[in-house]
């Protein structure tokens, strides 16, 4: 039975089942593959715990742990309720999962969805910065880019650029500077579609 020790050698094997399956992927993305079954963050971290184990250091064997991060939830700074409903919500096909406000006519604190993606929008000083970048891993790309290209959505026509040859992205800008660049990797190399937002 193989442990995180051998993990270098998983990605290999890895590596070379996906092949047969006609998927491409480079060896660093196995590694990060691997040591997300181990429960590492990353390559690096766990390449770490093995340099201590193989250091004599087994206390810093990566376990089964209680700790589990469950979501990523950006807080973008918005000024304005209603341009940020029609951009989230009207554009982008966000719902409203839930408002809050201390009082009547205090800042806004809200929570949008769009299935299992989650963004917190704050009227609060400093929560967020405006200008900040999200990336948001997605699929289905192209029919998302039709979606809002038939909205007619007068301030953004967005289009999707071809970054590397299998990455293709579609770049939005709220309307107080957040851009959100919704990111899919393919398989095989692609080409870019559509004009750049």
């Amino acid at each position: 039975m193989r442990s995180y020790l051998d993990a270098k050698a998983m990605a290999k094997h890895l590596r070379a089942r996906l092949a047969q399956q006609s998927i491409e992927l480079s060896h660093s993305a196995c590694l990060e593959l691997v040591a997300g079954q181990f429960g590492c963050g990353d390559w690096n971290q766990l390449a770490a715990h093995i340099a201590a184990s193989e250091g004599g250091l087994a206390a810093a064997r990566p376990s089964v742990s209680a700790i589990r991060f469950q979501a990523t939830k950006p807080i973008l700074r918005i000024f304005d309720q209603a341009k940020a409903l029609e951009f989230y919500r009207d554009f982008l096909g966000f719902v409203v999962d839930w408002e809050h406000r201390y009082e009547p006519e205090s800042p806004l604190y809200m929570q949008m969805s769009r299935g299992a993606l989650q963004l917190h929008l704050s009227e609060h000083h400093g929560d967020g910065s405006p200008g900040s970048v999200v990336w948001l891993d997605m699929q289905g790309l192209d029919e998302f880019q039709r979606e809002l290209s038939d909205k007619r959505y007068r301030h953004m026509h967005p289009g999707i650029e071809a970054m590397s040859p299998r990455l293709r992205v579609m770049e939005v800008i709220d309307p107080f500077g957040n851009r959100l660049r919704f990111g899919e990797l393919a398989s095989q190399p692609v080409e870019a579609v559509g004009d750049p937002a």
